[in-house]
């Protein structure tokens, strides 16, 4: 995805492989290294065959520039597509309490050993408000509604990677004491039940 200005609201796709190309090698020099351990593919461009796109990232890994690969904001049909160029050890895909549309391919990285990256993992929409279940639980437990979402993700599925975004240490420290926060099977399946049902969403 680029990001043509600071106030741009949308950004491009661009998936020709002479470009992701590009983003590869300028990565290594700014990184320093000889090899990415983890590079994902941001958004497959639908003006590009999938094959060119896939393919290229096949030929990164045999390269030994790329170590590891995975995709972002994608469907079951197209993890499969890539799977069968290169094996897919992530997906970034956006997950959370209020926004659950993606139960399904979050599902399929479960079974498949695939580590799922939920991207705004710590929005829990109304839940949060004054009153809603998520404060409820955040007053009882002592923690916050972040924490009590964080804490509801981890219980989701072990092949959650959670890496909520943080520019402050204080919100570092408070995400990292949400891995201590335990809720009961009873109170998971409360959230489940209060937060939006899939169907209700459409996907973005």
């Amino acid at each position: 995805m680029v990001r043509p200005g600071v106030t741009d609201e949308l950004w491009p796709i661009i998936g020709h492989p002479a470009y992701l190309n590009q983003c590869v090698r300028m990565s290594l020099r700014r990184l320093k290294v000889e090899r990415i351990d983890l590079w994902q593919l941001h958004r497959v461009d639908p003006n590009v065959p999938e094959a060119d796109q896939f393919g290229f990232i096949a030929d990164m890994i045999e390269q030994g520039l790329i170590r590891h690969a995975g995709l972002s904001q994608v469907t079951i049909e197209q993890i499969k597509t890539a799977q069968q160029y290169f094996p897919v050890a992530t997906v970034q895909n956006m997950y959370n309490l209020a926004h659950r549309v993606d139960e399904d391919v979050l599902d399929y990285c479960e079974a498949n050993g695939i580590g799922f990256i939920p991207w705004f993992p710590l929005a829990s929409g109304g839940l949060a408000q004054p009153g809603g279940l998520v404060d409820a639980l955040a007053r009882a437990k002592g923690a916050s509604a972040s924490q009590i979402a964080l804490a509801w993700m981890l219980k989701r599925s072990p092949s959650i990677i959670a890496i909520p975004g943080t520019s402050r240490v204080k919100h570092l420290e408070e995400n990292v004491a949400g891995g201590a926060v335990v809720l009961t099977d009873e109170e998971f399946e409360a959230l489940n039940t209060a937060s939006p049902a899939p169907l209700n969403l459409t996907r973005h």
